[in-house]
């Protein structure tokens, strides 16, 4: 099987790629640039630019003899200190240490040496004029929209290495609610056994820092054993989601204070109460029987192929079918910032809701996008009656339904 991509809009990018990214080329900034946000962001682009962390100490060791907080405008980006004086601004790092670093900032094109005649550095001033011999500061400075993009393409590196992870764990949850199913539709399957064995395998795998490379192969294995068992599935499903589909459609004319059909009030009062934050991040130390039980305690009971037929918008985003939970989170994760979501919001609705409730009601939202004013604001107030206890997702989507009946 070809594996496939972070998400069908997203290409993967791993750290070691940055560089070979070719260096942009250095040109002067259009304004003055706060050389502590430059020295933050050449941290985060420390790999394209071939320089280590200790290369960087000596560079903010560097910058704080430079008197002020801007580099560019006007003034002069040569500083003068002694070798003695940087080691003792380094804490007493070793002169030899110090010099090696330097040299590398200077390979990296970071640094310029202005030496005098006699190797010294220092500062004179003749009338008007001034000549300082040291390290020259302006090729950092002229570098920093290089740096700024460099740092960017890292971050958005790690967003797909984050992103990826969130879908790998989603599967995982998927193949044991899964597996836990098929036994009861097809008892002594031995397809079973190996769902429940792979989805123990990922979960262990994802307590550690798993390179972009390794997440990749874990989604197409996993997308293989999920695709199986959707294919043994679904036949002995359809009627069970018919039985569903009933169960749901009573839920939504008794629970009329849940529908969606009263909840518009919501946004002409442009609910958007923030919702305090709560931590609920696993025990690292948890056996996997706990974990299959928190995995089928919070998918979702409504089917998801009922979510589709509620919400066909979000299948226009989406290049594929939508068979899986993670692939209807994939779908909304996109969706999202279009929207005007944003991410705040987005973590608030998954950390009480659960990724997948949250994924659904952002299908439905997006379903009636032009009557709701405020997207994110409707999303918080959700959340927020997500978090009392008082909200759920069926009675929503049924409602989407019975609105696309009647149409």
């Amino acid at each position: 099987m070809e594996y496939t991509p972070i998400s069908p809009y997203m290409r993967p990018i791993s750290h070691a790629n940055l560089r070979l990214i070719e260096r942009p080329k250095a040109s002067v900034p259009a304004r003055p640039v706060n050389k502590w946000e430059l020295l933050r962001e050449l941290s985060k682009a420390q790999a394209a630019f071939g320089v280590a962390e200790r290369d960087l100490t000596v560079l903010q060791g560097l910058l704080s003899f430079f008197p002020h907080d801007a580099l560019g405008g006007n003034a002069e980006m040569v500083v003068f200190p002694s070798n003695k004086a940087i080691c003792e601004r380094l804490n007493g790092m070793p002169c030899s240490t110090m010099r090696r670093h330097l040299a590398r900032l200077v390979d990296a094109g970071l640094l310029q040496r202005r030496d005098s005649p006699n190797g010294k550095r220092y500062v004179r001033k003749y009338g008007e004029e001034r000549v300082a011999f040291g390290f020259d500061l302006s090729p950092l400075y002229s570098q920093s929209e290089g740096i700024a993009r460099a740092a960017e393409a890292v971050r958005e590196a790690e967003e797909r290495v984050r992103r990826l992870r969130e879908v790998v764990s989603l599967m995982r949850r998927d193949l044991a609610a899964l597996a836990m199913f098929g036994e009861e539709i097809q008892p002594g399957l031995g397809l079973w056994d190996q769902l429940r064995d792979t989805a123990a395998i990922t979960a262990r795998a994802l307590r550690r820092k798993l390179s972009i490379e390794d997440l990749l192969i874990f989604r197409a294995d996993l997308e293989v054993l999920l695709n199986q068992a959707r294919d043994i599935i679904d036949g002995p499903e359809t009627e069970e989601m018919n039985t569903n589909s009933a169960r749901f459609e009573r839920h939504r004319h008794n629970s009329n204070k849940e529908s969606i059909d009263l909840e518009p009030a919501l946004e002409k009062r442009g609910a958007a109460a923030g919702v305090a934050d709560e931590d609920e991040d696993e025990d690292e130390d948890e056996c996997v029987a706990d974990l299959y039980e928190q995995d089928t305690r919070h998918l979702p009971k409504i089917p998801l192929h009922l979510v589709i037929a509620a919400c066909p918008s979000l299948q226009t985003f989406y290049q594929g079918e939508i068979r899986h939970w993670h692939q209807l989170f994939d779908a909304a994760s996109h969706v999202r910032p279009a929207m005007g979501i944003s991410v705040s919001a987005w973590e608030e609705a998954q950390r009480f809701m659960g990724p997948e409730h949250a994924s659904i009601v952002v299908a439905a939202i997006l379903e009636r996008f032009d009557d709701i004013k405020s997207p994110g604001g409707y999303l918080r107030a959700l959340t927020g009656k997500a978090a009392a206890g008082e909200f759920s997702c069926g009675p929503m989507v049924m409602a989407l339904i019975g609105r696309r009946s009647a149409a």
